[in-house]
């Protein structure tokens, strides 16, 4: 058996079938925006990677995926798995575990139809709105190597105990807006504003709601801290040029619009889904309603209660379980999935389990884990150990059967 394949194997038997996970973090650059302050990370080290990097604004979650940032290691944004082997710790990515043992960890379907863990899940944290973006489909980035991103928001009440300083999110375009319009506020981009937000419209983002944002759709994320699962990729393309008096360098807002393209503007405003932006509908068709995951009442008899947050969409899906104070249960799922504590303490098969009240960057913490297929199937028990709800936020890769498929 080779060194690595045996590592591997350590790290997955060391929690029968359980991995736990170091914390990610990820700097973004600061014409970006201020962080805001909602990740637990000690407020000394939000900016440990130095403030040429940009503060640590999010935090990615059973990644593997590599953070696209300028000057960013090659290991930045991906997951460690972390074991205890001959009386010390170790550490392996999450990434290598899968391309080593894959099948053991999402299962032979999974691996033969995907490839991989295609899906992850990250915090963002700002202070203020993001710029006016959207995230490109599969045929317009996968002649480059890369892979469109479809994504959903989750806004964990536990995590917003302040709402920033814009808890509003402007989605899609108007209904009457054309292409001509897009172009001609692209034409602006050094005129300061250019203006595009005044085709578009807010909504008002609560705590403990939901959304569904496909690959391009136009977003400008609000200032809320936001439980975000995606598919495994990091491209954008900006269309605001201006945010809070902050300049968007245009050679970042199309970082991942090919060379050639650059300044085409009608290539461009084509990156658009014009049918997804324009929906008059687009709240009943975006906003996600919360499904328990089975019948209320048993599940409160048992001693918990669990409800999907995502769905609606192959890629990915998410679930929020709530434990009550005292009570053990065991949890079976049909797929293998990455979690993250944010409320209350206990145990998760043979972990001790907590959400921290502060992390020091490096420091290793006891709130994220990942589930493996076969542990998933056969059942986790996970025990309240506090007085206060233990609530845990869990997301899934693609294809997910037991997710509901439509809004």
């Amino acid at each position: 058996m080779p060194a690595n394949e045996k590592l591997v194997r350590q790290a997955l038997e060391y929690g029968d079938g359980i991995l736990w996970l170091a914390p990610t973090w990820v700097p973004r650059p600061a014409v970006m925006g201020e962080p805001g302050g909602r990740l637990k990370l000690d407020r000394r080290d939000l900016y440990a990677l130095g403030a040429n990097r940009g503060a640590i604004c999010e935090r990615w979650i059973a990644s593997t995926v590599r953070a696209d940032n300028p000057g960013a290691p090659e290991d930045e944004g991906l997951s460690y798995v972390v074991f205890k082997s001959d009386g010390e710790v170790k550490k392996i990515l999450l990434k290598e575990m899968i391309e080593i043992i894959g099948d053991d960890i999402l299962g032979k379907d999974i691996m033969r139809k995907y490839g991989g863990l295609k899906a992850f899940t990250k915090f963002f944290d700002y202070a203020g709105p993001l710029p006016f973006h959207l995230h490109q489909k599969d045929e317009h980035v996968r002649k480059y190597g890369k892979e469109g991103k479809p994504e959903a928001y989750y806004f964990p009440p536990q995590l917003n105990f302040n709402e920033g300083r814009f808890p509003y999110t402007f989605f899609g375009l108007h209904p009457s807006t054309t292409k001509q319009d897009v172009i001609e506020c692209l034409k602006k981009w050094y005129e300061g504003d250019n203006g595009i937000l005044d085709l578009s419209r807010a909504y008002r983002i609560r705590p403990g709601t939901s959304w569904l944002v496909q690959a391009g759709v136009l977003h400008a994320p609000g200032s809320l801290l936001t439980y975000e699962p995606q598919k495994t990729s990091d491209v954008f393309a900006i269309f605001q040029s201006m945010v809070e008096g902050r300049t968007i360098p245009w050679d970042l807002a199309m970082k991942d619009v090919p060379e050639e393209h650059r300044n085409d503007l009608e290539y461009i405003a084509d990156l658009v889904d014009w049918e997804l932006n324009t929906d008059p509908d687009f709240k009943k068709n975006h906003f996600i309603k919360h499904l328990p995951v089975r019948d209320p009442e048993e599940m409160k008899e048992e001693g918990y209660y669990e409800k999907w947050i995502v769905y609606g969409i192959e890629d990915f899906s998410a679930k929020e379980l709530t434990v009550y104070p005292k009570k053990s249960v065991v949890i079976k799922d049909s797929e293998a999935y990455g979690m993250i504590v944010v409320q209350g303490k206990g145990r998760l098969g043979k972990f001790e389990i907590e959400s921290p009240t502060i992390i020091r960057f490096g420091e290793l913490t006891h709130d994220e884990f990942f589930v493996t297929k076969d542990a998933a199937k056969e059942g986790v028990r996970i025990e309240n150990t506090g007085n206060e709800n233990l609530v845990i936020l869990k997301n899934f890769g693609p294809g997910n059967q037991e997710a509901p498929k439509t809004l």
